[in-house]
């Protein structure tokens, strides 16, 4: 299934496209779209239901804003560095163990919302991920294979970065990694099932019409198996809490001297293959 939230900001609605690409109310069978329902095995059995018997009402989508897919996120768990050619591009070395770093749950906007350059920034940059969805508790997970089965679904996340406050400014990445606006998600979350393979994703990214990144989710270091598996070891990830899982090469930060970052006014558009797409104009904070 393909699960959105549509609406105003703070008010979205549930909703499902289907098959025929046809935008679907759900706000008459589930409440939202939230780690309580991906957990709830009924209620998405209720969602599949209606959908097959053609029983869910059709949606205007002119002039609907569509919303972060999941509401409620309570962290998001970024690995940094898990593409073999982001590193090289860096000048990195491919590291030993994931790392992993966090953004708020508040830098969670829609996919074509506005993304709005900080203050002050020179070097704001940009990533095309793989978000992973939680769907139930997992903690100390043994097993790539049981990791999987913790897996709710999949969506596209952009991981926007200034890397002057990430690299430059002193401490950990966290600074340039949570402000405001710095972590579109969406459209779609894209059940497990409708996903056979994470590893064999295509992610596009365009810059005012130019392509930047093209790679697969077949290059990441540690995959998203392991990657789940991995991060249950050091926490316990709850239904609902959203995974970005690295970015491939053509980061503006690997690009030669003079760096193309972003500024206000600039359009970045990204892709992942079969989860849809987004869009964003950026503006000044």
């Amino acid at each position: 299934m393909k699960l959105l939230r549509v609406g105003t900001a703070g008010a979205e609605r549930p909703a499902l496209l289907d098959a025929e690409g046809v935008l679907r109310d759900l706000s008459g069978v589930v409440p939202d779209i939230d780690g309580a329902l991906l957990a709830d095995d009924v209620a998405l059995g209720r969602i599949r239901t209606a959908a097959e018997a053609g029983e869910l009402p059709a949606l205007d989508t002119d002039g609907l804003r569509v919303g972060p897919p999941v509401a409620r996120i309570g962290k998001v768990v970024c690995i940094g560095l898990n593409y073999h050619d982001h590193a090289r591009e860096t000048g990195a070395e491919p590291p030993a163990e994931p790392v992993i770093f966090f953004k708020a749950a508040d830098t969670v906007v829609g996919p074509h919302d506005t993304v709005l350059v900080p203050r002050g920034s020179v070097k704001t940059d940009w990533e095309v991920e793989l978000a992973v969805v939680i769907g139930r508790t997992a903690r100390y997970l043994a097993s790539q294979e049981e990791a999987l089965t913790h897996v709710a679904g999949y969506a596209v996340a952009h991981d926007v970065s200034e890397r002057e406050f990430q690299i430059e400014r002193g401490g950990t990445w966290d600074k340039g990694k949570n402000c405001e606006t710095f972590n579109p998600l969406g459209p779609w979350l894209v059940t497990a099932d409708e996903v056979p393979d994470p590893q064999a994703l295509g992610l596009k990214l365009w810059v005012n019409g130019e392509l930047r990144q093209d790679g697969s989710t077949g290059d990441q270091i540690f995959s998203v198996a392991e990657v789940v598996r991995y991060v249950s070891q050091f926490m316990t990830l709850y239904p609902g809490d959203v995974i970005n899982t690295g970015t491939p090469a053509g980061v503006a930060l690997g690009m030669a001297e003079p760096k193309p970052f972003l500024r206000a006014g600039d359009v970045v558009e990204l892709e992942v293959e079969g989860l849809g797409r987004q869009r964003q104009v950026f503006a000044p904070a």
